[in-house]
């Protein structure tokens, strides 16, 4: 039987003498890797994809170091005791594959440490891919030596055997086109014994970028941003850059510098991007650059497509990736370098599972194997600015836009002095800002961060809220498809004719608006408007939005009427007017990055208005317009609100200037959880500089049907977490069916 304990990798053949023994991490929520036998004549090497037994099935493994490099206060001793050699179960095989990296490796064991997670769930986001199946090998033909007696040659044949004669493998298809021939006559020398098949293995999807296909012409700021980047790149070491500039700054052209350099010296890229949909535009951009496409990794991409780019990344012929979050675990076969795309988003933050903010790790992988890091956005996040602010990131700064283009001219709308008409959302001021910019030929763009037709549906008879059973959570009406539905799990309901609780006939009624309300006032507002709505409700997946987008560059579209996509790094020339129509959306409740979120996303917003010759304008509708992130976005200062926000985290050690884990108790009953989170809050760890909220219900305190509370661990920047949780932890016994999950560094508090 396998069972975890310290093993040893030997580099060397075993003897048949002495059994050895090597440790297999599989990609699995076990503690640690597992023991097995290494067979006489199998050699294996840490980092080796092999196939072994796991109770009464095959497992696909990888041969794992035994001692992890880890930091004293990540690390943790094991307390298991080997297992007689005797009653080890073999290897099965190894298989032919690259080995995974011993830099990857590294990164495996630091993130399942740092995150409490185990470590194979953490390799199970780099092997999952691999388990699916590798691409298949295509067959190509070489001609056989000697050639069989009597061989009829005719014309296409001799073709044939002529551009054999290199020596160069080709494919039935390939060498029928190359020698202007039909498949039939390949075939014919096949079956005559003239050909015979070899392995061509993968094709290889993946062009090649070159880094002086089309370079952009850059200057001032511009080119000196873009130098050191560069010059960041050829030593070839650890740093990490924040690239900071204005909306429309060319912050892509000037990071795709570095990239070209990377490409120089020999090295792969990564660049992450917090949307699956902004790929599209991105990729188009990289193609005028490099005259290819990168390779792409998200989860819309197929099985195909995600082997070959896995496979891509571990022999080196995809030598730029761009992807999400979770393609910061690609076995790549030489990083020389990440971006990081708009580092201040949080979807960089996985909440499920293993919890991870990309962003960091993608610091910490350029870190444990020696590469430079690029953080990009125009709206940094706190933590990064502070970084920078004490030198621990390098920091270039682009404060004008890209081609003479100004900044827009921002305004605030007053809906407390001018409210709109009743039952509309866009006040006259904003409506008539729409009408001149369409009489002028140009686009306009209406944000509301709110999907659906409306986020509450009541009673007028009894005041009845439809609420989610499964949720602490409205259920969010959905007219176009009559349903009201959570957006926080699965349920869906139709749209009833009366109230459930007191019967009333045509009682229920849309309170506040969302997007699906917006654009039905718009339409009703612009008759003549072409209006595209984009959301990820209504869009669909990548190759929609892409489509979507190329409309509106082609100028098809009039009004574009979205949801917090829109708000990420579109170029869209011709847009000059953004409203937003509820600027305060965000800003209530206790979550301590709501100031900071607000001003980051209607911020990005804004950016998309004006980003060619002509002025944009941004019009924010709003009831607080007194509220210090209305003033900011006002003055378009946004630095002076971060560092107001940084002087309020301060003093009471919150992020960035102290340390938060959150312990969020689930179970299927309010008192399990209850009892749980009650032995938490009796064994809470104390001292200097440590302080335990909680426990408490979590504001979403029923979620998908499980009860939830939380406690939140906050302690000074100079101590670690890990080892008073892992303490912390091992005093409490919970429940059965009740989950403690560990949220180290959250970012949202739901």
């Amino acid at each position: 039987m396998a069972t975890p304990s310290p093993s040893r990798v030997l580099d060397t053949p075993p003897t048949p003498e002495v059994p050895e023994r090597v440790a297999v991490l599989l990609p699995m929520p076990f503690p640690g890797p597992f023991d097995y036998k290494l067979p006489p004549g199998l050699v294996l090497h840490a980092g080796d994809i092999v196939t072994v037994p796991l109770g009464k099935r095959q497992a696909t493994g990888v041969v794992w170091d035994t001692t992890p490099h880890l930091p004293p206060d990540l690390a943790t001793p094991s307390t298991q005791s080997p297992i007689a050699a005797n009653r080890l179960r073999p290897v099965l095989s190894k298989l032919d594959v690259a080995p995974l990296p011993a830099e990857l490796r590294r990164f495996i064991d630091w993130v399942a440490a740092y995150t409490l997670s185990p470590p194979g769930m953490v390799l199970a986001m780099t092997l999952r891919p691999h388990m699916q199946g590798q691409p298949t090998p295509t067959m190509g033909w070489l001609a056989t030596t000697p050639l069989p007696a009597g061989l009829r040659a005719t014309p296409a044949r001799q073709k044939i055997l002529a551009l054999l004669a290199d020596g160069v493998p080709r494919a039935t298809t390939e060498l029928a086109q190359a020698a202007g021939t039909s498949p039939g006559v390949v075939r014919g020398l096949v079956d005559a014994g003239a050909l015979h098949a070899v392995r061509l293995g993968p094709a290889n999807p993946f062009g090649r970028p070159d880094p002086a296909y089309c370079p952009p012409v850059l200057e001032g700021a511009q080119q000196h941003a873009a130098e050191a980047l560069r010059q960041s790149v050829r030593d070839n070491r650890f740093s990490v850059t924040l690239l900071e500039g204005v909306t429309g700054s060319g912050k892509t052209e000037i990071y795709q510098e570095a990239i070209a350099t990377c490409l120089t010296e020999g090295r792969q890229a990564l660049v992450l991007l917090p949307e699956i949909a902004l790929s599209a535009q991105w990729v188009e951009r990289f193609a005028r650059r490099f005259g290819v496409r990168p390779a792409i990794w998200h989860s819309e991409a197929g099985q195909k497509t995600r082997r070959l780019t896995w496979a891509g990344a571990a022999d080196g012929s995809a030598p730029v990736i761009a992807g999400a979050r979770s393609a910061l675990f690609l076995p790549f076969h030489k990083l020389g370098l990440i971006i990081v795309d708009e580092e201040h988003e949080g979807v960089f933050k996985q909440e499920e599972g293993v919890t991870y903010n990309a962003r960091d790790m993608a610091v910490v992988r350029g870190r444990l194997a020696g590469f430079p890091v690029v953080l990009a956005s125009a709206t940094p996040s706190l933590e990064t600015l502070a970084n920078a602010h004490t030198g621990r990131y390098h920091h270039l700064m682009l404060p004008t836009r890209h081609g003479g283009a100004s900044m827009p001219e921002t305004t605030v709308l007053d809906m407390r002095e001018a409210p709109p008409p009743r039952g509309r959302f866009l006040s006259t001021l904003m409506v008539d800002a729409i009408n001149q910019t369409l009489e002028r030929g140009e686009q306009a763009m209406l944000f509301l961060n709110r999907r659906g037709y409306a986020p509450l549906t009541l009673c007028r008879a009894c005041g009845h809220r439809m609420e989610c059973p499964r949720c602490t959570a409205w259920l969010v009406e959905h007219r176009a498809r009559r349903i009201l539905a959570c957006h926080h799990c699965d349920h869906v309901e139709p749209l009833p004719e009366s109230c459930p609780a007191c019967s009333a006939e045509q009682s229920l009624t849309a309170i506040g608006p969302g997007i699906e309300r917006i654009t039905e006032e718009a339409h009703d507002l612009f008759p003549e408007a072409r209006v595209l709505v984009m959301s990820s409700d209504m869009t669909g997946g990548a190759a929609a939005t892409a489509e979507a987008v190329n409309s509106i560059s082609r100028q098809e579209v009039d009004l574009i009427i979205g949801t917090q996509m829109v708000a990420k790094g579109w170029h869209f020339p011709h847009l000059t007017l953004v409203g937003v129509v509820d600027a305060d959306l965000g800003l209530g409740g206790a979550d301590l990055r709501a100031g900071e979120r607000t001003i980051q996303l209607l911020h990005q917003v804004a950016g998309r208005a004006g980003r060619a010759s002509a002025p944009g304008r941004v019009l924010l509708q709003s009831y607080t317009p007194e509220h210090p992130v209305m003033q900011a976005l006002l003055s378009g200062d946004f630095n002076t609100f971060m560092e107001q926000e940084a002087a309020q985290r301060e003093p009471g050690f919150w992020p960035p200037y102290g340390r938060l884990a959150a312990l969020i108790v689930s179970a299927d009953t309010m008192a399990e959880a209850d009892a749980t989170a009650a032995q938490l809050g009796h064994n809470a760890p104390y001292g200097d500089g440590i302080e335990v909220l909680g426990p408490a219900p979590a504001p979403l305190a029923l979620l998908r049907g499980r009860h939830r509370r939380r406690l939140l661990l906050r302690t000074r920047r100079s101590i670690a977490v890990q080892p008073i949780l892992r303490r912390w932890l091992g005093m409490v016994t919970p429940a059965r069916g009740t989950r403690i999950d560990v949220d180290i560094d959250p970012i949202s508090f739901f």
